[in-house]
């Protein structure tokens, strides 16, 4: 009996992470098996909610000036590959802006498209040394449950999307997602550099507006598929449509809270802390993800 649990238990494992993937894409790194990504997960998660706090607890929190505007480039760059492969790889030139399918072929295009998903994978990986840094020096007020919520869900989101559906319709979100984040990591670069550049940071409350077209923009692309059938899976709105909503809501609130006249001094003061993003106290940074959802973010 015990033979043949673990027998249909490995044909089950091997049924969804091999038979259902894109054999493209299957055999990349951290791809295959949702171990590794899992694990990395989880060790962010204590490190940022238990052993970091701890560890920093009777210790001076850290500068790292040199390395937040070093990491913080890094983001800027990573970002606008991404939107620049996402536009001329795909949406400018070969995609349909009403419903896209899968390319499952091995042709240059196809390829091209199923790299930049991978990337984009690595990147929400890359995205949790901003909780990390956070840590590191003492920003706890930063480490909110919309910063934690967007930068573990969108590395999970990003892998499944590069694992069993590399393209197509889906691939529109990670575009708008990147100049978001071009945006989002020029501000906590900018913010790094020092108070010098605080007269230019103005801008800040902007980044979580346009964290909130970023999901109206989603969830009107993704709501097409509700009456569009183009062979790109139409059960992914009952979780694309439903996030939009959740992360919008997310964002308002942030915004309400951080930039209402009445708590304009507030705001001010999570502004200029932003190394490795204040607004993204979202993503959570409320601007998503400093890295998100910094400003209110990560997104998406």
């Amino acid at each position: 009996m015990a033979a043949t649990n673990a027998s249909t238990s490995s044909n089950y494992w091997d049924f969804i992470f091999t038979e259902l993937a894109d054999p493209r894409t299957n055999h990349w790194p951290l791809i295959s098996s949702p171990v590794p990504g899992l694990t990395i997960i989880a060790s962010y998660l204590y490190f940022v909610l238990n052993f970091g706090p701890k560890y920093m607890a009777n210790r001076k929190p850290l500068q790292m000036q040199k390395t937040l505007v070093v990491y913080n480039f890094i983001q800027v760059l990573v970002s606008i590959y991404l939107f620049v492969e996402g536009l001329d790889g795909a949406w400018l030139r070969h995609y349909s802006w009403r419903c896209q399918p899968v390319d499952f072929n091995d042709n240059p295009v196809a390829m091209r498209v199923a790299r930049g998903c991978y990337i984009y994978f690595l990147a929400k990986i890359s995205e949790l040394l901003d909780t990390v840094f956070f840590t590191l020096r003492k920003k706890d007020n930063q480490i909110t449950f919309l910063h934690l919520y967007h930068h573990t869900v969108m590395p999970m989101i990003s892998w499944g999307a590069t694992k069993y559906y590399p393209g197509g319709h889906g691939t529109f979100i990670g575009v708008i997602n990147s100049f978001v984040h071009i945006v989002m990591y020029t501000y906590y670069m900018m913010a790094a550099m020092g108070p010098q550049y605080q007269k230019y940071l103005w801008w800040k409350k902007y980044i979580t507006n346009l964290q909130m077209v970023q999901f109206g923009m989603a969830f009107a692309h993704s709501a097409q598929l509700l009456w569009t059938d183009c062979g790109y899976p139409r059960w992914s709105v009952f979780f694309t449509l439903p996030n939009a909503i959740f992360f919008y809501m997310l964002f308002n609130d942030f915004y309400k809270k951080s930039y209402a006249p009445k708590k304009a001094s507030s705001s001010a003061v999570t502004t200029t802390d932003g190394a490795a993003g204040s607004l993204t106290t979202t993503t959570a940074k409320a601007v998503e993800n400093n890295n998100s959802p910094k400003v209110a973010s990560k997104e998406l």
